[in-house]
């Protein structure tokens, strides 16, 4: 046989084995299955938003109304309220004891504006600002974080902070 005939059989041959190994390949990679999405795992943070401006509509309602207890309602069981110049409230027993405070003292009305949210289904975070009127009359504005937490399919107030944006005196 000659040297060319030789090299001839040769890639023929391995190109035979070549064609028929790629027939029989098959891949062990698991076949991907579709799973489809259920309510419950199903989570849209507009949405969220949405529920939570209603919650502070709410929560404004209620303070204009002076219903301190109503209103420490929004809040869950183990929440924490958080105010500038006093020490953190836990509960919401307490939370209602110190809302019933501030209406008191004056302020009439307070106006939420949500700035922005980030969460999970579980848990919110809202960013947003607050003014603050006495009479009518505006006599604070400053920021807030709230951290939201879902109970029972609601949104409720569970870590609350907020400042003033009025330098302190």
């Amino acid at each position: 046989m000659k040297r060319s005939d030789f090299y001839s059989a040769l890639a023929g041959a391995l190109l035979i084995i070549f064609l028929i190994s790629g027939c029989n390949n098959k891949t062990n990679e698991p076949k991907e299955e579709k799973q489809e999405a259920t309510p419950e795992a199903t989570f849209d943070l507009k949405t969220a938003k949405t529920e939570i401006i209603d919650a502070n509509t709410e929560f404004s309602k209620l303070y204009a109304a002076r219903d301190s207890v109503e209103l420490a309602k929004l809040y869950t069981e183990d929440a924490k309220f958080m105010m500038h110049g006093s020490p953190a409230v836990e509960g919401r027993e307490n939370i209602q004891s110190v809302m019933s405070g501030i209406m008191n003292s004056g302020i009439s009305k307070v106006d939420l504006r949500t700035i922005n949210v980030w969460g999970t289904e579980d848990l919110v975070i809202e960013e947003g600002e607050l003014t603050m009127y006495r009479e009518g009359v505006e006599v604070d504005q400053g920021k807030y974080i709230v951290l939201w937490k879902k109970v029972d399919g609601e949104w409720h107030l569970f870590r609350d902070i907020f400042n003033s944006d009025m330098a302190s005196q």
